[in-house]
């Protein structure tokens, strides 16, 4: 964040280059993945070329918003069994609410299975479905 607040870099070749001159080791897909969580952006200058800025506002993820109320939108019903839930959906959603929750990033989920309308989560226990049905229950509230 330094180099970019204090350097006119242009591109994640040059933020790599700087960043090694720093003493700092990297690849370019890890500047890249870095870039969009650190939400750097590239602005115009008055030259008529770009940089990259840390973005003036808090940018909201859209793609997590839009994917958590499709959740709301299409969740019908849901269960659980042990460390299984299954999660019934509107016809043609299921495979919308396996990525909700495999965007939540959550490490006591397994995995998720989408068919047309059902969803199967694999929890780590039976505590973790009992706690997350309950947050779903609380989504859907």
């Amino acid at each position: 964040m330094e180099i970019i607040s204090t350097t006119n870099v242009e591109t994640q070749e040059q933020l790599l280059q700087e960043l090694q001159e720093a003493g700092f080791t990297s690849t370019q897909a890890t500047i890249s993945r870095d870039i969009k969580e650190l939400r750097i952006v590239k602005e115009l200058t008055s030259f008529g070329t770009y940089r990259y800025t840390t973005a003036a506002k808090e940018v909201p993820n859209t793609f997590s918003t839009r994917l958590n109320t499709i959740f709301r939108e299409c969740v019908t019903n849901f269960d659980y069994a042990q460390n299984i839930i299954v999660i019934h959906t509107l016809p043609g959603l299921a495979n919308a609410a396996a990525s909700a929750v495999d965007a939540m990033n959550m490490s006591v989920v397994l995995g998720t299975l989408a068919g047309d309308d059902t969803v199967f989560i694999v929890m780590r226990d039976t505590n973790a479905a009992a706690a997350f049905c309950g947050e779903i229950k609380g989504l859907l509230n």
